[in-house]
């Protein structure tokens, strides 16, 4: 981002600077926002990339002495001679105009998603290009974070194999099921994933008031008949609920539902949470989906008035999940792994019979968005000065 400085000046009493491009765009700067940020060595910890300046040092009525400029930075003087300066592109990145701010909140949180339905081309890579190339693995995980889900194939059909996209990414989120947990059928299950019946539509662990963000889920030995993998892109129902039925949109993202989970596995469990099962952010957009029809405790804490038409509104999501428009079936095989927003993704499975031997095993971990989010950004500056 290489910017020219054609002017720059202090307005409205030194309490603001204008910068003039040598494009003919302006942009304007607080003087405290630039006293806050000054990125002199007593200010601003550069080895660290923060900030040393502390708050109560701060005049929030400041204004500016002294400004000069070059073509590539603005040098400012404070009131008690404190000096600061800041380079062209810096201030560019960071100028306050609209058009600005939503272009960099882009590049740092990449929002853009892509619906999907029933004809969806599920995105496959490599396991081990993952791993071993940086290129490939941006792919994967800015797939990821725009259509939710990625298939990898060819990993070894033994466990630990998603130990490895642990390592890649940073590191797995650990919850009371373990670093990794076994998806087979058990005995005295403490989860129904662990038999083999049906599992309809939902997302995991919504009995935390912090979900995982993405699940890893490895075959490791697959049934011949059944056992088939569903999923719905969640925030697309969302749409069409919201659509379709705003009364029923609007119950479910405004009441709030307890989920629960007890038992004994890594350790012992008793956990608590409150949901509302769609999830809304400022601005009215669709973040997260908490949903899990097993973990949804009896304890309802809402008037019983409300009890009835919040059953109705869930029963039309649920249904609207299970439409031939939306639902995408498809079978992992043996070194399949399927990585996925567990966020936004509402995943089932069809039953398939029991035996006297376990005939389908998948190992699964979680990871949360803000690791995979970091190994994003990381992997997509090392790409781009690549190229």
């Amino acid at each position: 981002m290489h910017c020219a400085i054609q002017n720059a000046e202090a307005l409205d009493g030194a309490h603001l600077m204008q910068v003039l491009w040598q494009d003919g765009a302006k942009s304007l700067y607080p003087a405290v926002w630039l006293r806050d940020n000054c990125q002199c060595p007593d200010c601003y910890l550069d080895s660290a990339k923060a900030r040393k300046l502390l708050l109560e040092a701060l005049d929030v009525n400041i204004g500016i002495k002294g400004l000069t400029f070059d073509r590539k930075k603005v040098h400012i003087t404070w009131p008690n001679d404190h000096y600061s300066e800041f380079e062209a592109d810096w201030l560019k990145k960071r100028c306050f105009s609209q058009e600005a701010r939503e272009k960099l909140q882009r590049q740092l949180f990449l929002p853009e998603c892509q619906y999907w339905g029933s004809k969806f081309q599920l995105p496959t890579l490599d396991f081990e290009d993952v791993l071993k190339d940086d290129e490939q693995a941006y792919k994967w995980l800015s797939s990821l974070k725009k259509v939710g889900i990625v298939r990898l194939t060819g990993a070894s059909d033994r466990r630990g194999e998603i130990l490895k996209l642990g390592k890649r990414i940073g590191f797995l989120y650990l919850t009371f099921y373990g670093h990794t947990w076994q998806v087979q059928d058990k005995i005295d299950a403490n989860n129904v994933a662990y038999t083999t019946g049906k599992l309809s539509f939902h997302t995991d662990y919504p009995a935390l008031h912090h979900p995982p963000g993405v699940q890893f889920l490895h075959c490791i030995k697959q049934t011949v008949t059944g056992g088939d993998s569903e999923i719905v892109d969640g925030f697309n129902v969302c749409r069409k609920l919201k659509e379709k039925n705003p009364r029923a949109f609007q119950i479910l993202s405004s009441t709030f539902v307890d989920f629960t989970d007890i038992g004994v596995d890594y350790c012992d469990f008793s956990v608590q949470s409150k949901h509302k099962i769609i999830e809304l952010d400022d601005k009215g957009q669709v973040v997260r989906i908490n949903f899990n029809n097993a973990t949804r405790d009896t304890i309802f804490d809402v008037p019983v008035e409300k009890v009835q038409p919040f059953y109705a509104a869930l029963k039309e999501f649920v249904d609207l999940m299970n439409c031939k428009e939306f639902k995408f079936t498809f079978k992992m095989n043996p070194g399949d792994v399927i990585t996925f927003d567990n966020w936004r993704l509402l995943h089932g499975r069809q039953s398939y019979e029991a035996g006297t031997e376990i005939s389908r095993h998948l190992e699964g971990a979680y990871a949360d968005w803000d690791v995979v989010m970091s190994r994003l950004r990381i992997l997509g500056q090392s790409v781009q000065n690549r190229n």
